[in-house]
């Protein structure tokens, strides 16, 4: 008797399901909570705190709703098998248009076009919602809805120019690749990631949003001045507009070797009046490229992609699995959605992990700000953004555990005057 792996995969989705509700209903209370925690009385206002505590409740009461909806389509379309009728009217979609159903390209190609359109009309609502409502009552929404669409259809336009190329060579490369297939894989998703990351910032991320100089003046020469001390290859220093989306503020690195770039948005530098706070956050992201974190992450991700890889070769041959979910053949996409799917479990174990890497990273790169000398304005800085973008106060601790990659506010105020208590 062939094992129930559909039954199988839909019950431990369903399981963990239950459980993240669990989680969700105890950070849930934790937003109710009436009052700050006793680390940020006094640091933090009573009038933010009860914005945040606004927002949170909302967003909250919208994650129940989304994940309810969510779970129950997922698994209606595993357990009911939708996605091999799926994949048969596709290769029908195709017949009608005058093309061979038989090559799996085409086939593969028409597949993701028509799961493309399910997924843009079941997540528009959802998306809408929280934009123009949730994200629009805490003041945080700033784009209009021809702005809103105009980037759903640019993404749309790009996964339709950068997508079949992709697949089309995986699938190739499965086809192909005999008993090398997961060191073919990985190094196609290599390379593939290293491309992504360089075009990315120059040729992709400003169809989206307008990128300039940082002008001359303090802030910019407090920045070169901090890179320069650190001996970190800054060659460009941007500021993009995200106040024509959000009023949440962030900033960021990016880049190869010695060609590194960092990025403010503009609400950042509008919320932080200080100059010092800023440079503090800048300090703390350089930490992780001084710490080597960028590049400890990036190889983790690759030993995790091969070894995912590794599994999936173990797999795709298995008759019994892809009949299991209701496929006669075996077509190389399907075959790894359903790995996918199989080691779902693996995949919540894996990224507990790097959620405790993350936040031993970020406490680290505190601490690095911290010995520059920005313990001050670096608490100033994560209260600001705290405050600023209306960040949840009260954490529940099983629920922070196991979403959070990074540590909660309270956590890393009471570590940086921690290190101050030791310094002292």
């Amino acid at each position: 008797m062939a094992f129930p792996y559909l039954e199988a995969v839909v019950g431990f989705m369903i399981l963990m399901y239950i459980f993240e509700s669990y989680l969700d209903v105890r950070q849930h209370a934790a937003h109710k909570l009436p009052t700050l925690p006793k680390p940020l009385v006094g640091v933090i206002s009573q009038e933010k705190f009860e914005k945040s505590r606004a927002y949170s409740l909302d967003k909250s009461y919208f994650h129940f709703i989304h994940e309810f909806v969510t779970i129950l389509m997922d698994s209606s379309i595993l357990y009911f098998r939708i996605l091999p009728w799926f994949w048969k009217r596709s290769g029908e979609f195709l017949v009608f248009l005058g093309l061979n159903a038989e090559n799996e390209i085409f086939h593969t190609l028409s597949f993701l076009a028509g799961v493309m359109v399910w997924s843009q009309i079941t997540d528009l609502p959802f998306s809408l919602y929280s934009t123009f409502v949730i994200e629009a009552r805490h003041g945080f929404n700033k784009q209009t809805v021809w702005l809103y669409f105009r980037d759903m259809i640019k993404g749309i336009a790009l996964s339709i120019v950068i997508g079949p190329p992709i697949v089309a060579a995986i699938i190739v490369i499965v086809q192909k690749g005999g008993p090398y297939l997961a060191i073919y894989l990985w190094g196609f998703m290599l390379i593939l990631s290293l491309v992504m990351m360089t075009i990315y910032p120059v040729l992709i991320a400003p169809l989206f949003n307008k990128f300039t100089p940082l002008p001359q003046g303090e802030l910019r020469l407090k920045i070169e001045n901090l890179a320069s001390s650190l001996k970190f290859p800054l060659k460009k220093l941007f500021v993009v507009d995200g106040s024509t989306r959000s009023s949440h503020s962030n900033a960021y690195m990016y880049g190869f070797f010695k060609n590194k770039r960092i990025v403010l948005y503009d609400t950042l530098i509008q919320q932080c009046k200080n100059d010092e706070e800023i440079v503090a956050v800048i300090a703390h992201e350089l930490g992780h490229w001084k710490l080597n974190h960028t590049m400890y992450s990036f190889i983790a991700v690759q030993i995790l992609t091969f070894l995912q890889f590794g599994g999936y070769t173990l797999v795709r041959n298995s008759k019994d699995l892809f009949q299991s979910f209701g496929f006669d053949t075996q077509p190389v996409l399907i075959g790894l959605i359903i790995f996918q799917h199989t080691v779902i479990p693996l995949q919540h174990l894996v990224s507990f992990g790097l959620n405790l890497v993350s936040r031993a990273f970020e406490f680290q790169a505190d601490a690095f700000a911290k010995k520059l000398g920005y313990a001050a304005p670096l608490r100033a800085g994560l209260v600001k953004l705290q405050e600023e973008n209306l960040s949840a106060m009260n954490t529940d601790p099983w629920y922070s555990a196991y979403h959070y990659s990074h540590p909660p506010l309270v956590e890393r105020l009471a570590a940086i005057d921690e290190s101050d208590k030791k310094t002292e």
